[in-house]
């Protein structure tokens, strides 16, 4: 069965994913590794934020432990796949970072250092935030014309002087938004309230995609060397929907990529998704760990694309039920369809 894996980014461990690592990363010796970089930095390890007794939002959506929480938890889901011929990797966001391990341009140990070096330098920065809000209705019908609407609007508020806001990620049926509190806070206020939980801030995330992350990109440059990345293995799609093929990937360019455009440009999530459908035509999309959040932004990709005559929400449940095209290992079902571990 082909499959294309996608990468969730931040956000997707939360209290309901404490002690996920302590269930699925079965390399105990890589866990240590990642165990004594963190020490050597003076943060706490992963097994013991992993083992805690009690979730904290204030501890565990930090950046520089949500990120490296993360990471783990999709390499483990990645490296537990069985029975499925990966043909692409992609993922959102901070996902980028684990795409790249997933498809061989960086081993495990310099995704490690590349995700814990980048989360700490935007936790330490915590230049701005981020909101998410709606285009598409409750039954995910494509709406571009609202989109456009949404985004005008954006604009206009960035515009005025003393605020920024603008496109952090393109993320299927919603747009994530990041700027500076004078912009949020103006959104926030003049737009009506939707579904009971937008717009909704995103707590301790920063303006990640936007120019205001350049001196994190700056410090991320400075710190992590072009010599990490290597040749893909697997082909890689990123935040542009750009495809870097195994035997035709310069590392320096990635390293460049990863590094400044990645960080501080808009990224697209939903073409990144349409392009792995159309140019891969996979059987199935695999959304590792940790959560379930991520495959609602990858179905209404899928809608958006077009793709495979999938029209709407209904559609695709209808799809689901017959002939699954979404794999979600964050829920014990269907992570045991693709790994021999199951629950």
């Amino acid at each position: 069965m082909r499959a294309v894996v996608v990468c969730p980014g931040r956000g997707t461990y939360t209290k309901s994913e404490l002690g996920v690592l302590g269930r699925h990363f079965a390399d105990a010796a890589l866990m240590a590794r990642f165990d004594a970089a963190r020490l050597a930095a003076g943060q706490e390890t992963l097994s013991a934020l992993d083992g805690a007794s009690v979730y904290s939002v204030a501890k565990h959506t930090r950046g520089d432990n949500a990120s490296a929480l993360i990471y783990a938890a999709t390499l483990a889901d990645f490296q537990a796949l069985r029975g499925v011929e990966v043909v692409a990797v992609t993922g959102n966001s901070m996902g980028w970072y684990s795409a790249l391990a997933c498809g061989g341009a960086l081993s495990p140990e310099a995704g490690f250092t590349v995700v814990n070096t980048m989360g700490t330098l935007m936790q330490e920065a915590l230049i701005g935030g981020q909101i998410i809000y709606p285009f598409m209705d409750e039954d995910w019908q494509p709406d571009p014309a609202r989109k456009v609407e949404l985004l005008a609007r954006v604009s206009e508020i960035g515009g005025r002087a003393g605020h920024v806001l603008g496109l952090s990620i393109d993320l299927g049926g919603m747009l994530v938004l990041a700027g500076n509190e004078a912009g949020l806070s103006a959104f926030e206020a003049e737009m009506p309230p939707l579904q009971g939980r937008f717009p909704m801030r995103l707590a301790n995330h920063a303006a990640f995609h936007t120019a205001l992350q350049e001196p994190v990109a700056e410090a991320g440059r400075a710190r992590l060397s072009p010599n990490l990345f290597n040749q893909p293995t697997v082909p890689m799609i990123d935040g542009r929907g750009a495809i870097w093929w195994p035997g035709a990937t310069d590392p320096t360019h990635l390293w460049d990529y990863t590094l400044g455009h990645q960080v501080v440009r808009p990224y697209d999530f939903t073409h990144a998704i349409a392009t792995a459908a159309r140019e891969f035509a996979p059987d199935i999309f695999i959304v590792t760990g940790p959560g379930t959040t991520l495959g609602g932004a990858v179905a209404q990709s899928l809608i958006l694309a077009d793709w495979a005559g999938i029209g709407s929400k209904t559609a695709f449940q209808a799809r689901q039920s017959s002939a699954p095209i979404l794999i979600s290992m964050g829920m014990p079902e269907q992570r045991a369809t693709v790994t021999q571990q199951g629950a």
